[in-house]
């Protein structure tokens, strides 16, 4: 019986190694997994004993991972990355001399059930010295500094907005109507309002004079808006927001004078002295637009305005070019980089059939620039305004947002790969060759039938 049971058991399953008769590209490449207090670092066998060792995360220890793997004569590295905790390792590893690959943790992932930090550094070395792990894109040192500026004027700009919803907040509480008279509580009639508030004045109609006369409400309605009850400890945090209000505004300020200071040692293009840019109409100065030249910077930098494209203003080709840099050699043409910014289709396919439509999940700021930008398009009278209306009145709302986006970065890597010049054809053009699309396609739909179109005199084609 007891044969008889163990005949009919099935035979244990054999663990297969996948990466057997794989070539060896890179035989000197090591796998390290980040985390937060402690680095593994695994080498390829028999260049230490033992193959995968610990490291700390102080400098002290990073140093001494990089001299180690310089003894076991390591050329390139490779690492996920997690968080920020592989930017200063990435540093002192390429100070070292090392070919540092970061890649993303979604093609790194190893079989269920297996997840440790020595064997997921050791399924890296694997992977890597194998040539199966595509490097991550980073823009150059400098690119990365104006990238840090910048990222830290968006974060000062959202506290400084969050700001301003708290005073509206503590208004609201004390019935001080200021956002049914007052498109923006930021302008210039709002502040001069609270100030006086704070500094003691409670008359309606003294508040209601500070108003400046663009404003369209009434001055009636606006002295019965400022009618409120007047709360100690409710002025005490209008105070205090109002005081960090103009706290961000000073550090934003203050960035942009880092900015613009940095701007100036990225290398030129182009001569704004011997090649002036074009007048633009002069936006309308507001507290958080950058008051510095930013165009004429940009477009010494790249050489070429950006700007001259409809829809792309200063402050979103200063956010492309701090994310991509200006060097678009890094992809090969610009489809690869529409697709890198997450704005290409990316529709599921399985047995000859479409079961998921939609775009790649990226989270990149350069794609997000680019879709508010395709949504200013909406009332522009240029070519692209036109097409982008055309985009809403065929597809969804952020379908065309999305192809409309698309569009915008294929435009910004031709001008920025090509060097070429951006000319607007105009709405009457792009009207036209729809027009001409349009006859084409119902001609050979006349065709396929066996039929004739005959154009109807008197009407205008």
């Amino acid at each position: 019986m007891r044969k008889a049971r163990r005949s009919r058991r099935k035979p244990g399953k054999k663990i297969v190694d996948v990466t057997a008769g794989l070539e060896v590209l890179r035989p000197h490449a090591a796998g390290i997994d980040v985390g937060n207090a402690e680095h593994y670092v695994a080498v390829p066998p028999g260049r230490s004993d033992p193959s995968v060792q610990t490291f700390g995360s102080f400098t002290a220890d990073l140093h001494r991972m990089a001299q180690w793997l310089q003894a076991c004569r390591i050329e390139t590295v490779v690492m996920q990355a997690t968080g920020v905790y592989w930017m200063a390792l990435y540093q002192v590893l390429e100070s070292y001399g090392f070919q540092v690959y970061v890649v993303n943790a979604k093609y790194t992932k190893t079989l269920p059930g297996r997840k440790t930090d020595v064997l997921e550094c050791q399924w890296l070395q694997k992977l890597h010295s194998f040539g199966l792990l595509n490097n991550s894109f980073l823009p150059p040192e400098k690119i990365r500094v104006l990238r840090t500026y910048l990222r830290q004027r968006e974060n000062l700009v959202a506290a400084a907005g969050t700001c301003i919803q708290q005073m509206q907040k503590v208004l609201t509480q004390m019935n001080v109507q200021l956002a049914n008279v007052l498109s923006d509580l930021s302008g210039t009639t709002g502040m001069k309002m609270v100030q006086a508030i704070l500094e003691g004045q409670r008359d309606p109609q003294r508040l209601a004079a500070l108003a400046d006369p663009r404003v369209q409400a009434s001055r009636k309605e606006i002295a019965q808006s400022l009618e409120g009850h007047w709360r100690e400890d409710l002025l005490f945090v209008l105070q205090q927001v109002h005081d960090l209000y103009f706290t961000y505004l000073e550090s934003i300020t203050a960035c942009d004078r880092r900015i613009e200071a940095h701007l100036k040692t990225l290398e030129a293009k182009a001569d704004v002295a011997t090649q002036p840019l074009p007048e633009t109409p002069r936006l309308p100065r507001r507290k958080h637009i950058p008051q510095t030249n930013l165009r004429e910077e940009l477009y010494r930098i790249t050489g070429v305005d950006l700007t001259r494209i409809d829809g792309i203003q200063v402050q979103t080709a200063q956010v492309v070019i701090s994310e991509v840099g200006v060097d678009m050699t890094r992809w090969p043409d610009e489809h690869h980089f529409a697709s890198w910014l997450g704005l290409c289709p990316n529709n599921r396919i399985t047995g000859g059939k479409v079961i998921r439509r939609g775009t790649k999940k990226v989270l990149n700021r350069a794609a997000t620039a680019l879709r508010l930008a395709a949504q200013s398009l909406h009332r522009s009278k240029s070519y692209l305004g036109a097409k982008y209306r055309r985009f809403r009145a065929r597809l969804d709302g952020p379908v065309a947002i999305t192809a409309m986006a698309h569009l915008l970065a294929r435009l910004i890597y031709r001008l920025l790969r090509y060097g070429t010049q951006y000319h607007d054809k105009g709405v009457e053009h792009y009207e036209r060759k729809y027009r001409e699309t349009q006859m084409k396609w119902l001609q050979k739909q006349a065709t396929l039938f066996n039929m004739q179109l005959i154009p109807v005199p008197g009407v205008a084609k």
